[in-house]
């Protein structure tokens, strides 16, 4: 390979808005690096993200010894191994082999990297001091760094989110206005173009001026009201990316950087720790407030596309208590997508029993007129034929007290038919002639067995007292 420009690496490889510590201390050195190992096809990028890991696993070797040597040999391994972690995108971006996979590694392997460094510098000042500090600064370390970078990616998803409704609704209406129009449906319409696509790719541009060269009809700022209440950060923005710098100072880098580097060099670790924490939630506050002002934009420019019904906000009324929801449930579950179900192979199978409906074929009636499970020309058991009250020998009303073991044999025989259904097979407990529209209880009878119980201590206690009473006289 002939040797390569290092201007011409540069423009290629850095990006366009990077942290400062990676501008003025990484870049210069990576880039130069790049240039001898792009030589050599055998380095790949993911094998340079498995040696920054390697590296920054060394450094962490050196943290836990906590001398002063160490902490400066680590020091020095962490910034190389942080060094090989932007050489690998570099290197990608200049080969163009970069994979998904690849990413996901750097990302990983990055976290496990805090991960034991933080331990590993914590616990050499906490083993010779016993000074509990130490502890909860790695716990401190380890927390931040997770949230700044989940906080990341979850704000660019919920950006990339807003951006695509807002696309897919704009498209949607302008297919309406045309076919309103008669106008062809392929015909292309104005692309939706965002404010900060466009600042970015003009840094030194004003946001009045981009908009009225894009149309204002067509820009969508997402960051008005920040920059309504911040008028000073356009101005040092677009002062600090005419060096690559990003706005954002005090970010995962370097919070990184300061906790990693500064501190066991300048042999203040746990201070360091204190004011970089303090840095970088600050900065986060700000964010996460950059981000809400952003939501607040982006309903403003939904309301405008597409307004919002009266009824947002409120309380459906068919989901309050009282009668008058009735006709609202009624026809609710007349929609087609509240529909029944398919019924089963199994006759008796209802999925969804309601109040006051009766599925074919598996309701147990108090009356014996038209019932499927008691033909007209056979009484319910316990039940007279001509008048179908409960007969006095059924006990009805006193919860099967009285029943003999025929009657009760004779009840449920008549009640399963031939083979009986399997979800009403079970004892005694069910009662005869439940309401309409309600399955027997199908839980075990502890009614009945309490019941018998009773019946049994009665029956002990009667006859221990006619054995106890003395017999008459003149008794046979």
């Amino acid at each position: 390979m002939t040797k390569l420009s290092l201007r011409a690496v540069q423009k290629l490889t850095v990006k366009k808005r990077d942290a400062w510590w990676t501008v003025l201390l990484v870049d210069p050195v990576a880039t130069r690096m790049l240039i001898v190992l792009a030589r050599f096809r055998f380095i790949t990028p993911n094998r340079v993200t498995w040696a920054a890991l390697f590296v920054g696993l060394a450094a962490a070797g050196f943290f836990l010894k906590g001398d002063p040597q160490s902490l400066l040999i680590g020091a020095l391994l962490y910034h190389l191994s942080f060094i090989l972690d932007c050489i690998d995108g570099k290197l990608a971006r200049l080969k163009g082999n970069g994979t998904v996979f690849g990413g996901w590694l750097d990302y990983v392997f990055d976290r496990i990297r805090v991960l034991f460094c933080a331990l590993a510098l914590m616990g050499g000042q906490f083993l010779p001091t016993d000074d509990e500090r130490y502890l909860v600064a790695a716990l401190v370390v380890v927390f931040l760094d997770m949230l700044r970078y989940v906080d990341a990616l979850q704000i660019y998803k919920m950006r990339m989110s807003m951006r695509t409704k807002i696309e897919k609704i704009t498209k949607a209406r302008e297919e309406e206005e045309r076919a309103a129009r008669g106008v062809p449906a392929d015909a292309e319409g104005e692309q939706v173009v965002f404010m900060e696509d466009l600042l970015r790719d003009n840094p030194g541009a004003a946001a009045e001026t981009l908009r009225e060269e894009a149309g204002a009809a067509n820009v969508v700022d997402l960051h008005e009201q920040f920059r309504d209440q911040f008028p000073w950060y356009t101005r040092v923005r677009r002062a600090m990316l005419r060096t690559r710098i990003r706005p954002h100072l005090i970010s995962g880098i370097e919070f990184q950087m300061f906790i990693f580097i500064v501190g066991p060099l300048i042999g203040q670790i746990l201070w360091t720790t204190v004011v970089s924490a303090a840095l970088v939630m600050l900065f986060e506050l700000v964010i996460m407030y950059k981000f809400w002002l952003s939501t607040r934009d982006f309903t403003r420019v939904m309301e405008e596309l597409s307004p919002a019904p009266a009824t947002v906000g409120t309380i459906a009324p068919h989901l309050h208590r009282g009668r008058h929801r009735r006709a609202a449930q009624e026809a609710l579950l007349a929609d087609e997508r509240y529909r029944a179900p398919e019924a089963e192979d199994d006759p008796g199978f209802w999925p969804y029993p309601q109040p006051n409906v009766t599925p074919t074929g598996t309701t147990f009636r108090s009356s014996t007129t038209d019932s499927p499970m008691f033909p007209a020309s056979t009484p319910a058991p316990g039940r007279s034929r001509s008048t179908g009250q409960p007969s006095p020998a059924s006990g009805a009303g006193h919860r099967g007290r009285g029943r003999t073991r025929d009657e009760t044999g004779a009840g449920r025989r008549q009640l399963l038919g031939d083979g009986g259904h399997p979800r009403v097979q079970r004892g005694d407990h069910h009662r005869q002639g439940a309401p309409v529209g309600r399955e027997p209880d199908l839980r075990a009878g502890r009614g009945d067995r309490r019941r018998r119980r009773v019946d049994r201590r009665h029956h002990r206690s009667g006859h221990q007292l006619r054995r106890k009473q003395p017999a008459c006289a003149g008794a046979p």
